[in-house]
């Protein structure tokens, strides 16, 4: 039976304003990945498959937790993130709504960019929000079609679009469910009758302990 365990990559550069600032592991990201590592290896998880997006903040934590596997680790640019920063822009230069630097700000600029993504309302995005849900959904039905357990590290829209495609979730659960997306959080699913079904969402086990609450981080 196949069985898909999706991780969010560990906390990334935080500070970043652009794609490829933003692209590598914060000294916490790598500690929270081997944490989890660690995890796995104690409760004897073994993954017959491996699969990562090909950004640097994927494979650093494919690398940090290092899951025992029986097989290849995969590569798929289909497992990418989003590019938030990219459409942020463009949402700021042709609609004058700025990329906050504050949490809270966050919490509207999301939803209001990813509304203006799915309309077409900006002009010159790298992928439409129809293809980035179709590619998601490609990706996730080659990974359920695979025997045994699948170890997935991507970033944390892929994840909510997963919640989206499974759940069918419409624009406004979709977007609290990415804004609740944890670092090195570990999501589940199952196929059943030719659908996935959820198992586990945002767990974060490997962290939920007092010394290491600390490490809980959603940026």
């Amino acid at each position: 039976m196949s069985h898909i365990v999706l991780v969010r990559h560990g906390q990334a550069n935080t500070g970043a304003r652009d794609e490829g600032d933003y692209d590598r592991l914060s000294p916490l990201g790598h500690q929270q990945s081997g944490w989890l590592g660690d995890h796995f290896r104690q409760k004897g998880d073994v993954f017959a498959h491996v699969w990562t997006g090909t950004l640097r903040r994927h494979v650093e934590t494919a690398d940090g937790i290092a899951a025992d596997t029986t097989g290849d680790i995969t590569r798929d640019e289909r497992l990418n993130e989003l590019e938030y920063f990219t459409l942020s822009q463009l949402l700021a230069d042709q609609h004058g709504i700025t990329l906050p630097n504050n949490r809270e700000g966050f919490v509207r600029h999301l939803p209001c960019l990813f509304g203006h993504w799915r309309d077409g309302k900006l002009e010159g995005a790298p992928e439409a929000f129809d293809h980035f849900e179709n590619r998601v959904r490609d990706a996730l039905d080659e990974i359920s079609a695979q025997p045994g357990r699948s170890l997935v590290v991507t970033s944390g829209g892929l994840i909510g679009m997963a919640m989206r495609l499974t759940l069918g979730l419409n624009m406004p659960a979709f977007c609290n469910v990415c804004l609740s997306i944890q670092n090195t959080s570990v999501s589940s699913w199952l196929p059943l009758e030719g659908q996935l079904a959820l198992t586990q969402f945002n767990a974060l086990p490997h962290l939920d302990t007092p010394e290491r609450l600390f490490a809980q981080t959603h940026i």
